[in-house]
């Protein structure tokens, strides 16, 4: 790596760090420059490991030495990756918030593949429909990672996977689980079931079948959808699934939170 003391914040590749306040990332700066926040050397870590490659990394005076040690094991992705090293009160000035876990790395985006090549070899996808906040889709994806499934599907509306705060939330799993982002609505469910998925709506309703009782006997090959924080799936989502699938509450409490649901329905569906 290059190494670089910071002493000002007049540099061009200071720009990707610029204002990465939680306002900032609802905007379209990051998919528009082709670029994602990697937050943490764990986070920095699991990027590496899937094969995405740095632009620059920013970091303080305390974590040198781990991210040294981390340079050893991913020598040849970070060989000429320029490494501004800064004091905290700096580095807060510069993203806008205090960078407690000491660095951020900007990366460049993979490109995605398309539906059909996530779909080749799955068994278990997760469909997000419309979900908009960001924690809610990094904590999914934690699940998808964590329980097992073998990839995910956004809406066209959903919330970015890549903002800061989604790859935060997720430990940084959505830099490992294999996913894409989902054109129209009715070409999606025609190529999934033309890939022989079932589709499983997770949603309320009177004619929706008990998750317990549906995964007695599951398909080979199943899309799981989700939908978002406020209304759940849309009308449509719901029309265009095999079946309804619901979890039992009790105590007046009729749904969970959407990352929640994520994980139960994962977990008896796996």
């Amino acid at each position: 790596m290059k190494w670089n003391t910071l002493d000002s914040l007049e540099h061009e590749a200071l720009q990707d760090y610029t204002n990465l306040t939680e306002v900032a990332l609802r905007t379209l700066s990051e998919p528009a420059q082709g670029l994602y926040i990697a937050e943490s050397l764990k986070v920095l870590e699991r990027a590496l490991g899937a094969g995405h490659q740095p632009r620059s990394i920013i970091t303080t005076p305390q974590w040198v030495d781990k991210l040294t040690q981390l340079e050893e094991h991913h020598a040849q992705s970070l060989e000429h990756t320029p490494v501004y090293v800064a004091d905290p009160a700096l580095l807060e000035y510069l993203t806008g918030f205090h960078v407690h876990r000491g660095t951020l790395a900007s990366m460049a985006r993979p490109e995605l593949p398309s539906v059909k090549e996530l779909l080749t070899g799955a068994r278990r996808i997760v469909v997000l429909e419309n979900i908009v906040d960001h924690t809610n889709v990094g904590a999914i994806f934690r699940s998808v990672a964590g329980l097992g499934a073998d990839g995910v599907i956004v809406s066209h509306s959903c919330a970015d996977p890549f903002y800061r705060r989604s790859v935060r939330v997720s430990m940084g799993t959505v830099l490992q689980v294999p996913w894409t982002r989902a054109g129209a609505w009715d070409e999606l469910i025609t190529t999934l079931h033309h890939e022989d998925f079932t589709i499983a709506a997770l949603a309320l309703g009177d004619n929706a079948r008990e998750l317990g009782e549906f995964a007695k006997n599951l398909p080979e090959r199943l899309a799981i959808v989700l939908g978002t924080e406020g209304e759940g799936l849309s009308p449509e989502a719901i029309a265009s699934a095999d079946v309804t699938v619901s979890i039992p509450m009790h105590h007046g409490v009729d749904s969970l939170n959407v990352a929640a649901a994520s994980a139960v329905a994962l977990w008896a569906l796996r």
